[in-house]
């Protein structure tokens, strides 16, 4: 039988990412700080662009400006170019709500030949996922959970809830985890401290049994029950004189290596006021918004001398890049508005009561009432803060998954479960199960193994361990 060979068209849509939209969705993500370097850089580079308003009397630059202006930015080494803008039936953005999930992988960071910075450990990890898999689905749920660690690399968030959250299978999210913290830096992803230093222990060939006995033990090396971790590991004491040792070696927090070791100051992007008639004023910080213009004057003027092919292309791309930046900002500032204000609206009780008041918020919530797309609405959180009556927080702080049976958002169980235990008496310390009855009372139902996860999270010791504190204090 001969192979028969035939010709198909086949007419279809797909998401196609031009140099123009990526570069508009990495402004989004960056912060206020990002952003301003970014401005700044092109500024340098860029002669039709002026920062702040022009004045009335401002003289037009010469030729010869514009030419030394010309010869400084090819100095400063390649800039970036945003393409044509997107013909009709192109891609349309993700603020559109129609983005796809195979253009997630597209949208990583470029700008580091205008941002001189440290790679942030978000960043480093989606590189590394980008290259560790080419499965959309694995890498968009990689992409959810590297934006989910906290600052010591960790993943504290449940992770049936966190599936649940992004409509995936735990089974799924579980994989995508596991992928993760193969990552560098060793024991990144992990969910407690346990698993952090069991992953580094497995890479350096080290996790025997009597280690993972060990590390199921990590409450006795902080007692310092050495004859209880010998008894419990079934070693003696030169054996776990060389575990100790080795755990030593380890790093209990690898994300902090990625965190500048000065502190900034958290300014907010946005800030919320009370009005007068109790209503809540959502508005953009003006001191953290980049103003720039182009200078359309400068551009006709030099036009009409400008002869060389060279001069007229730097021209040409000059006042591409401007456009495309000042209505960039723009486009940026309005989306960063109209997420901050639905987060304000879903979480008004907090901005007027504060954080036992804050209710569960999803991404997915967010995106659905403004009618963006989640990969958007993640976008914009991140590096983002909110100034608040309760001071400033960071816009991922709004969100949180409902845990118990009642619409109660985690953040706000978590701090009840510290104001529980804050006011606890040495003569009166709770157990878990006294913790989940008091919430109980005020209208929380949770179980006892989540006061317990929540403890922990929070770092505070045991019942058993406080008495015992408690006990040496008197």
């Amino acid at each position: 039988m001969s192979a028969m060979q035939r010709l198909e068209l086949r007419q279809g849509q797909s998401l196609t990412m031009t140099p123009q939209l990526v570069q508009s969705i990495k402004l989004l993500q960056l912060s206020h700080a990002e952003l301003a370097a970014y401005v700044e850089a092109e500024l340098e580079r860029n002669p039709l662009l002026q920062e702040g308003e022009a004045p009335a009397d401002a003289s037009v630059p010469s030729l010869a400006d514009f030419l030394r202006a010309k010869q400084k930015a090819e100095a400063a080494g390649p800039r970036i170019v945003p393409g044509p803008p997107p013909s009709r039936g192109a891609a349309v953005p993700a603020s559109s709500g129609q983005a796809a999930t195979a253009g997630h992988s597209e949208l990583k960071p470029e700008m580091g030949d205008v941002l001189a910075r440290a790679t942030s450990l978000s960043e480093h990890l989606e590189a590394q996922l980008e290259l560790a898999t080419v499965d959309p689905k694995l890498r968009m749920i990689g992409e959810h959970l590297i934006h989910n660690l906290d600052e010591a690399g960790y993943f504290t968030e449940d992770l049936v809830e966190f599936s649940a959250r992004l409509r995936v299978a735990p089974e799924e999210a579980e994989a995508a985890l596991r992928l993760i913290q193969s990552f560098e830096p060793s024991g990144v992803g992990a969910r407690d401290l346990a698993e952090c230093l069991g992953i580094q222990l497995r890479e350096r060939d080290r996790l025997d049994p009597a280690m993972q006995t060990f590390l199921a033990h990590l409450h006795l090396v902080a007692r310092q029950d050495f004859a209880g971790l010998r008894k419990v590991c079934g070693v003696d004491q030169e054996d776990l004189a060389d575990m100790l040792a080795e755990l030593r070696r380890l790093e209990p927090k690898p994300g902090l290596a990625f965190t500048p070791a000065a502190i900034d100051v958290l300014v907010p992007d946005v800030l919320v006021r009370s009005a007068s008639d109790g209503s809540l004023n959502v508005e953009l910080n003006p001191e953290t918004l980049p103003r720039i213009l182009l200078n359309r004057t400068y551009y006709a003027e030099v036009a009409k001398v400008v002869r060389k092919n060279e001069d007229k292309s730097f021209l040409s791309d000059c006042l591409q890049t401007a456009s495309w930046l000042t209505r960039s900002l723009d486009q940026r500032a309005k989306t960063i508005l109209r997420v901050a204000a639905e987060i304000v609206r879903q979480q008004e009780q907090f901005f007027k009561e504060g954080v036992a008041s804050l209710r569960p918020m999803t991404l997915r919530s967010v995106a659905e009432a403004i009618g963006m797309h989640e990969s958007t609405i993640s976008r914009v959180a991140a590096n983002k803060a909110i100034g608040t009556g309760h001071g400033t927080h960071p816009m991922k702080f709004f969100f949180s998954a409902a845990t118990g049976e009642g619409e109660h958002s985690a953040k706000a169980v978590r701090h009840r479960i510290r104001q529980v235990i804050d006011s606890e008496s040495p003569t009166d310390v709770l157990s878990d199960e006294a913790i989940a009855q008091k919430l109980k009372a005020d209208g929380i139902q949770v179980a006892r193994r989540t006061v317990a996860k929540y403890r922990e999270a929070l770092r505070i010791p045991s019942s058993a361990d406080r008495r015992r504190r408690h006990r040496l204090k008197a």
